[in-house]
């Protein structure tokens, strides 16, 4: 019975220095949990540097140039009849192809500043914001050397029909 007793007594024992070892690596196990959450959450705010970034109006302002140039052009290339259908027709989806990259790209801005939808360091909400940048740059510059092509053929094919037409007068052909 006594040796029973000890043997109770020891199992006890044993019990409690596990307990307390569990307890322990539950604690620190529960600590590191609490501390990659944080950081992870920190991850989803923005932080006021990334928000207040002059990079973000640069781009606003890129995209809002494109659509007006665009709109304008497209609209003189339309009145100016130096086009067929079919030109006009692929001067459209150019155009349209760049809109729509320019809303990928403002739907992605959006994503980046808005809290709590995308797990990304400052640095790298910064590299994004400079990639649709430089991305709204390159489409802009596009589209100012596309309209520029596109002038330069209307204002060459409005030459050859005053020309045509002056050739006919001086002839007498109608």
């Amino acid at each position: 019975m006594t040796q029973m007793k000890s043997i109770l007594s020891d199992m006890k024992t044993g019990y409690q220095i596990y307990q307390q070892g569990y307890g322990s690596i539950s604690s620190l196990a529960k600590g590191n949990f609490s501390l990659h959450e944080t950081y992870l959450n920190g991850l989803l705010a923005v932080s006021p540097s990334v928000k207040n970034y002059a990079r973000i109006a640069d781009i606003l302002s890129l995209q809002a140039s494109l659509v007006s140039e665009y709109k304008r052009k497209q609209a003189l290339f339309r009145q100016s009849g130096s086009f067929s259908v079919g030109e006009l027709s692929y001067i459209s989806d150019v155009y349209a192809r760049l809109v729509s990259q320019t809303l990928n790209d403002a739907g992605e801005l959006a994503d980046i500043l808005m809290a709590g939808k995308l797990r990304m360091s400052d640095a790298d909400r910064i590299r994004a914001i400079d990639r649709i940048y430089t991305g709204s740059s390159d489409r802009l510059q596009f589209l100012r050397s596309f309209n520029n092509q596109g002038m330069a053929i209307s204002l060459q094919r409005s030459k050859e029909s005053g020309d045509t037409r002056t050739l006919n007068r001086l002839y007498g052909i109608q």
